[in-house]
Parts: structure tokens; C-alpha cells; sequence
């Protein structure tokens, strides 16, 4: 049997016009794209005619397929010849299990290769306008998962986390988000620290809620926060107050 080729492709944090060029044009060479629930349809719309497009969505509960069978047909479809495009949000290594379908390819022997998306850290303190960094107020970030606090696996290490990097954002941590605030709390970061959550990043359905690490999970119940929303924590998030001008009239530029 002929071989294909599988591109492991990030499609940025959610606008289609954040996807990089290279990603584009794997989606203008696919015969499979496989593509994931937050990836924009009018990104689809760039596919050759005749394109097979498989829905592998996950959502909080609700996985449309699991992990097993998305890595079985990107093989499948590559072995007899395709170009598969496994087109994910944000960057494929950044929370995005893009690790465990290169294994799958590399354990198959198909050629494949990974694009970098904006992950969503990135993504949304730049539209929210929330530095991750900032001059004489944070030196470092780092990215967390907040699925996993309270699980019985391997737990995320929130006493370094707490005081370890200047800025936080936290992944896929609504649902747990009590928790999550209530750890770096616990381990020694301040209730009066700033907060953000930035709901639908950089769409036109973003939402931003401020306030601080002892209330913002407060606020987001009352305000009816939802999944996809990234918390970002650090004294940067004060700076968006200074920018909200430019920012909140960033669809309306030229």
C-alpha cells in the first residue's frame, strides 16, 4: 500500500484569521481533515472540494470521539495514501494531545510533521489585553492545566505554581475554578490578586471578567461564565484598565 502523510496542525486560539500561513496551505493540500470543536468553519472553507471532514469535538462530558479512535483513522487514512490534516485549537503540543498523535504516526512509520498554532495563553492576554510579561511587573508565566485539580491522578504541583511564575494562565479550569483559586490561595498567593477570565478569546463573542484570585470565581458564576474561558492571574491583568480603550474597539480598527 502507498503511504500519506499526516500534518498535526494548530489553527491558533479561535479567530481564523490568527492560523499561519503554513497552516493554511496543509488545509488547501488535505484529502482528510480531522478538526476539533473550537477550530472556525470558515477555516474548512479553505479545503480542496471533495475534502472528507471528520468532526473529533470534545467538549466538557461529551467527546465525540475518543483519543484511541481519532489516532487509529489519521493512521488508517495516511496508509493508503492521503494527506491528513489533523487540524486542532490553538497549538497542537500546548494542552492539545498533539504529542500522542505523533506517537501514533511515528509508531505506524507514516511520515507526519507539526505545525505550531497562537496557543490560547497567548491568544487571549494579548486580546484581552492582559501581558503575560510585562516590564517591572512580570518576568515569567506559566501555562497550567485546571482539569485536573482535584483528580485522583497525578495532581498539578499548585505550591510551586502559586508563588513560582509571576503570571498564571490556566487551561480549561471553569468547572474547577473554586478549586484552582482556592489552592493558590492555600499555598501562599494573595486573595487580593488580580484575575481575568477571558471567555470565547479573540472572537467576536469575548468576554472579559475582572476582579480578583478571592472573588473571580464568584463573579464568573454570577456572570455565567463558560467553557472555553482561559484565568489568567498576575499583577498584569491590572494593566488592561490602562489599554481597554484600544482594546474594546479592536473589531472596529482599520
Amino acid at each position: 500500500m502507498s503511504r500519506g502523510r499526516i500534518s498535526i496542525v494548530g489553527a491558533g486560539p479561535g479567530d481564523p484569521e490568527l492560523i499561519t500561513v503554513k497552516a493554511l496551505r496543509r488545509l488547501e493540500q488535505a484529502d482528510v481533515v480531522l478538526y476539533d470543536r473550537l477550530v472556525s468553519d470558515e477555516l474548512l472553507e479553505h479545503c480542496p472540494p471533495g475534502t472528507l471532514k471528520i468532526y473529533c469535538g470534545k467538549a466538557p462530558g461529551r467527546h465525540a470521539l475518543t483519543q484511541e479512535e481519532i489516532d487509529r483513522l489519521i493512521v488508517d487514512y495516511a496508509r493508503v495514501g492521503h494527506h491528513v490534516v489533523r487540524l486542532k485549537g490553538g497549538d497542537p503540543f500546548v494542552f492539545g494531545r498533539g504529542g500522542e498523535e505523533a506517537l501514533a504516526a511515528s509508531k505506524a512509520g507514516i511520515p507526519f510533521e507539526v505545525v505550531p498554532g497562537v496557543t490560547s495563553a497567548a491568544g487571549a492576554s494579548a486580546s484581552a489585553g492582559i501581558p503575560l510579561t510585562h516590564r517591572g511587573t512580570a518576568a515569567s508565566f506559566a501555562v497550567v492545566t485546571g482539569s485536573r485539580c482535584g483528580d485522583d491522578g497525578a495532581p498539578v504541583r499548585w505550591d510551586l505554581l502559586a508563588q513560582g511564575a509571576d503570571t498564571l494562565a490556566v487551561y480549561m479550569g471553569v468547572a474547577r475554578l473554586e478549586e484552582i483559586c482556592g489552592e493558590l490561595i492555600r499555598y501562599g498567593r494573595g486573595a487580593d490578586t488580580p484575575a481575568a477570565l477571558v471567555e470565547n478569546a479573540t472572537t467576536e463573542a469575548e468576554r472579559v471578567v475582572t476582579g480578583t484570585l478571592g472573588n473571580i470565581a464568584r463573579l464568573a458564576a454570577a456572570m455565567k461564565v463558560g467553557s472555553p474561558a482561559m484565568l489568567l492571574v498576575g499583577d498584569t491583568v491590572g494593566i488592561r484598565e490602562k489599554l481597554q480603550p484600544v482594546v474594546s474597539e479592536r473589531y472596529g480598527a482599520v
